[in-house]
């Protein structure tokens, strides 16, 4: 075992490690990434073409953090020759293969990434006092080991299926996958997605185009009491701030629990564009006769089967508390991502802060290890820290607070209060005493 100590290793290299790479670049830190992957690769999955990201251009890896950045999306554009065109097209919004394009080529300036290495295990070395990752190359079999002094958890989000939905999700389409198995399911009789947001909406409006006589029969259900828009508007987003996690984040635990079911459509809607697109599409295809479409919403799966040849989905409609059945030849789970805690922790866990429901118990600093400042979670922290857990316009934020408390000084300036409203009783509010 090698006896150099890094004062970093960040697991995990998505965009929020990534993200810190860069920022870290600059600043002399001894820092090295680790990521089971070939490469860097981006929800190559749902790259439908003409998608776009749902946070203007600025959320990139390190603009909120360093406008000067040499890794910022507009140095990429002007790198590649693309910053006028960018600038005629007046839109804020990157299209989704030019953000993963954008990531590959900062990924490709960073030395300290290591790809192929899957991380097994990490454990503490008390003599030293110290982290010893454990890790596996994924290209050639080889075992090493490292030893840092902090450690940053980036491993993201992994495919979520609900469990009425578990028994066929096999035999099902996941949207992570969705274009890996597209032309397969463009031959289907019948195609179902199942789900609430973007991911959904955007498979649908792929697919819609083929729901004519002669093509398939495509079904969108939602349990969603409406097929929701994104909420979007400047006082809402002012909610993906530094106040208003602070507000989230001293909450109680029930209190984070109904807010995160709550608040779901803040980021987990559809954008109002998307939305418009579909009916402007349905009723342009309904020209030529009935579209082979059926939207139901205030439905959820109650149960599913496979039984050789098709799906048999058990619907319940929501309002009506009425069931029925439906058949489908191919099944896509547009169904979402959730965090889990990776196993390589387990070594640690007794170091570590853990909730009443077994999670992770994030402090408002991003780490997880009892005041230490030393073990850090990156988009991991949903249920203590709100809706900027997986924003990325607030992901360079995250990474200066990390950066000043492994560095001990504020390498990017912090901004504390960005909103001009109060998510909270305001300071200098009289009390009820002092009113009486």
């Amino acid at each position: 075992m090698s006896g150099h100590v890094h004062d970093l290793i960040g697991v995990g290299i998505g965009p929020f490690n990534l993200g810190l790479a860069c920022l870290a670049h600059p600043t002399g830190l001894d820092a090295v990434f680790l990521d089971r992957a070939e490469e860097f690769r981006w929800h190559h999955g749902m790259m439908i073409e003409g998608s776009t990201i749902q946070v203007p251009f600025l959320a990139d890896l390190v603009t909120m953090a360093d406008p000067t950045s040499e890794f910022s999306f507009l140095n990429w554009l002007k790198h590649t020759g693309r910053l006028y065109p960018f600038y005629i097209r007046e839109s804020f919004y990157v299209l989704r293969a030019e953000y993963d394009a954008y990531c590959r080529w900062a990924a490709d300036r960073l030395p300290q990434l290591r790809w192929n290495h899957e991380v097994v295990q990490v454990d503490h070395d008390p003599a030293d006092d110290v982290y010893v990752v454990r890790a596996m190359r994924t290209d050639t079999g080889e075992e090493l080991e490292l030893r840092a002094r902090h450690i940053v958890v980036g491993v993201g989000t992994r495919p979520s299926v609900p469990r009425e939905l578990r028994e066929i999700a096999g035999r099902a389409v996941h949207s992570s996958e969705y274009m890996a198995r597209r032309e397969e399911l463009r031959a289907s009789e019948s195609i179902t997605v199942v789900g609430s947001g973007q991911s959904a909406a955007e498979i649908y409006r792929d697919l819609l185009e083929g729901a004519r006589e002669g093509g398939y029969r495509l079904d969108w259900i939602t349990r969603s009491p409406r097929f929701f828009p994104m909420e979007y508007t400047k006082l809402t987003l002012e909610m993906t701030s530094p106040e208003y996690t602070d507000h989230f984040h001293a909450l109680p635990i029930g209190m984070r629990q109904h807010l995160g079911r709550e608040q779901r459509n803040l980021y987990k809607g559809i954008s109002a564009d998307l939305i418009d697109d579909i009916y402007d599409t349905l009723y342009r295809l309904s020209a030529d006769g009935p579209v082979r479409t059926t939207l139901l919403a205030d439905t959820e799966v109650a149960a599913a089967e496979w039984d050789g040849e098709r799906f048999r989905l058990r619907l319940r409609h929501g309002q009506l508390a009425q069931e029925h059945e439906r058949q489908t030849e191919s099944l896509i789970l547009a169904t979402g991502y959730a965090a889990e805690t990776p196993p390589f922790l387990a070594g640690i866990s007794d170091r570590l802060d853990w909730d009443a429901l077994g999670r992770l118990d994030v402090a408002r600093d991003y780490s997880v290890d009892g005041g230490r400042a030393r073990v850090f979670v990156q988009n991991g922290e949903e249920h203590t820290h709100g809706l900027t857990a997986p924003d990325l316009g607030f992901g360079a934020w995250r990474n200066s607070s990390i950066l000043a408390s492994i560095t001990g000084r504020e390498v990017y300036p912090i901004e504390r209060r960005i909103a001009f409203q109060e998510f909270g009783v305001p300071q200098d509010a009289l009390t009820a005493e002092a009113v009486r």
